[in-house]
């Protein structure tokens, strides 16, 4: 029997922030991939490497955690005064589907400079040496996000001494100003409040609540107190990831807090959206050693926060979440905020596995109800590979060998 060929699609591999993904141009898939779908989809899922029951990615270019499989398609933009479209497709490691629910924070550093490099600014605004602003409309969410990308001789500058925990090279800075955040339409504080007792089953939590802010800023978050679940928010991966009852409890949670939100309509719908909401618990600051074997004193945050993504600890934080982490803390009294010392802040600096992350929020009260108006972090990104992707042409069937 004669078996397709493989195809080969024009493709480039960047880091942005603590995360990496293949990144396409819209133009540049195949015909029935430049439309969301099944084709779409089946396409992202055989390129990454998914659904993989093994949980390697063996055969494609995932690296078998959250942060590194991701995918990334940007087009010329049809919105007013902005530069490019930027879709985000977080692809499940062992499950056949692909989430479109939410933003990839850290990847958007690596927006800018793929525009740039793609054409899809127009030269005059690109100085000969300076920052090129890039003004990025993002597709999953409707939101404006605004990338400051440095230019040398022409071209983006990828290099520098900027260091950011988590990736261990320094490169060029990479300001990134997401403007309105809050996820989608709706209020910020979905219900209302700026901490909840959420009802979990009482053998998930004792007695059955459990305080949580639930914020909708960046990316859906539910945030809860460390010691309210038995930890100190010093915790490292290997003390949840390798913990089966504690990610079934983490779940549980994110399930609960989802239908709390109103993003799905029953806690069964959570295993089809996990991309969104994330989890997160925070404690006040302690001193720890991040998993680089770095020091990290108490003196130098204002807090600890430890996120999951896709099921797992993060190794570091999601840009996403850090901007949901940013404008909580500049809100008094939600739970980011008290663990932060409460009070007014604009900027709060926090600990997370790989070291630290400061990021600055601006957030107001608008016809009753707290809205933020800007968050700013810095990350980096630079170009990995370039080329093309290679599929098999059957790609645009099914993902599974056999049932899925």
């Amino acid at each position: 029997m004669t078996s397709a060929p493989q195809i080969k699609i024009p493709a480039t591999y960047m880091r942005g922030g603590t995360s990496k993904g293949v990144f396409f141009r819209l133009q540049d898939l195949p015909e029935s991939a430049q439309v969301p779908g099944a084709a779409r989809d089946n396409l992202l899922l055989r390129v990454i490497g998914s659904p993989d029951p093994y949980g390697k990615q063996t055969d494609g270019m995932g690296g078998a955690t959250s942060s590194t499989s991701k995918t990334v398609i940007l087009s010329k933009s049809e919105q007013p005064n902005h530069d490019v479209d930027y879709l985000f497709g977080q692809v499940s490691i062992d499950k056949p589907f692909v989430d479109w629910s939410g933003n990839c924070g850290n990847l958007t550093a690596a927006v800018g400079a793929f525009a740039i490099n793609s054409g899809f600014v127009d030269a005059e605004r690109i100085p000969q040496n300076g920052i090129c602003t890039v003004r990025i409309w993002q597709a999953n969410i409707k939101k404006t996000i605004i990338a400051h990308v440095p230019i040398t001789n022409g071209e983006v500058q990828e290099t520098g001494d900027f260091e950011l925990d988590g990736v261990t090279f320094p490169a060029a800075e990479v300001q990134i100003e997401f403007m309105d955040p809050a996820d989608g339409e709706g209020a910020m504080f979905p219900t209302g409040n700026l901490v909840d007792d959420l009802e979990v089953p009482a053998d998930v939590v004792k007695g059955g609540t459990l305080k949580v802010t639930m914020i909708n800023a960046g990316i859906p978050t539910i945030f809860v107190n460390a010691a309210d679940i038995g930890y100190t928010g010093t915790e490292l991966q290997e003390a949840i990831n390798g913990d089966d009852k504690a990610l079934a409890m983490f779940e549980t949670i994110r399930a609960y807090g989802a239908k709390a939100m109103g993003l799905i309509e029953t806690v069964e719908e959570a295993a089809a959206r996990q991309h969104t909401p994330k989890v997160a618990f925070v404690a006040a600051p302690k001193g720890y050693a991040a998993s680089s074997g770095k020091q990290v004193d108490a003196g130098e945050i204002d807090l600890l926060v430890r996120a999951l993504s896709m099921g797992k600890l993060h190794h570091a934080m999601m840009g996403t979440a850090a901007v949901a982490i940013g404008t909580a803390a500049a809100i008094p009294r939600t739970l980011v905020n008290l663990a932060a010392g409460g009070g007014e802040r604009s900027v709060v600096n926090f600990g997370h596995p790989s070291g630290t992350l400061r990021v600055g929020a601006e957030a107001e009260i608008v016809n009753g109800q707290w809205t933020a108006t800007k968050a700013i972090m810095s990350r980096s990104a630079r170009v990995l590979m370039e080329g093309w992707v290679r599929v098999p042409g059957t790609a645009f069937s099914s993902p599974c060998r056999g049932s899925c």
